[in-house]
């Protein structure tokens, strides 16, 4: 099976273990296809592969062909992205109409968190989410909105948080952040789509367990990101959550369709 995921420390730790058959796969076999997680998107968008990471505004937009497995999720509190610029001043606010923001992706959930948080921030232009820091710093875009380790290395470039668009949505709504899931394919029999996230908890609960096994996976992919910058990111987005939505993080996710479609979408049958 086509598996998707981001090289990022978060996603290489959680599917270590289901790659590499360092546990029991229950006969599945898979194909790793390596991605920013907007790319991702795009290619579920075109349908290409059979379990994927989706970023939950994405998944608002493709519950017809996949569906949430109840393991793999990021989804938490105090995890959400960022709002950063080179200063603030006490009238930001006000001038958000006017000011250029670099986002990781129009269907991430970071770009849906800018919009629910400042409708006014329209002038948004879609960048890789590892080059946003440098073009809020050589002044090619006003402000930034950051996701992933950049989360711990703004500070140390210079650069200022505006607002924690993660804290507005849980302060705002009273439900931890739905950022990004584990689909699968919707036409597949439910006996597939269970027995692809029992391996997939699996994989998580052996990563706990057995973190030095996985980890030099999860450092091969994080290029040179610094090792507790790493376990930093493992740290904030691989939780209880990750193992098992849970009833709580199922509430979440379904707020977050009721907001993100205005109420369009019957989130029943979004989970396995």
């Amino acid at each position: 099976m086509t598996i998707g995921f981001s090289p990022c420390p978060n996603d290489t730790f959680i599917f270590d273990a289901m790659v590499h058959h360092r546990i029991d796969t229950e006969g599945l076999d898979f194909q790793v296809v390596m991605e920013d997680v907007e790319e991702l998107n795009r290619r579920a968008f075109r349908e290409e592969l059979d379990i994927t990471k989706l970023s939950f505004f994405a998944f608002t937009q493709l519950a017809q062909p996949y569906i949430l497995l109840n393991s793999g999720s990021a989804l938490g509190n105090n995890c959400g992205p960022l709002l950063i610029a080179r200063e603030k001043n006490e009238d930001w606010r006000n001038n958000m109409h006017n000011c250029s923001i670099a986002i990781p992706g129009r269907n991430t959930t970071a770009g849906f968190l800018l919009k629910f948080a400042i409708p006014e921030a329209e002038n948004t232009s879609e960048m890789l989410f590892s080059e946003i820091e440098h073009s809020v710093l050589e002044g090619k875009t006003d402000a930034g909105v950051i996701i992933h380790e950049n989360r711990f290395t703004y500070e140390l470039k210079g650069l200022v948080k505006l607002m924690d668009l993660g804290e507005h949505w849980e302060s705002t709504t009273g439900f931890p952040i739905p950022l990004g899931g584990i689909v699968t394919r919707r036409k597949y029999p439910a006996e597939l789509q269970q027995k692809i996230d029992r391996v997939l908890r699996r994989s998580i609960e052996y990563a706990f367990s057995n973190p030095s096994e996985v980890m030099p996976f999860v450092r091969t992919n994080a290029q040179e990101m610094d090792e507790s910058v790493m376990k930093q990111h493992i740290g904030l987005y691989v939780n209880e959550y990750s193992i098992h939505l849970g009833e709580k993080g199922k509430s979440a996710v379904r707020y977050f369709f009721e907001k993100a479609t205005n109420g369009v979408l019957q989130p029943d049958s979004l989970f396995v």
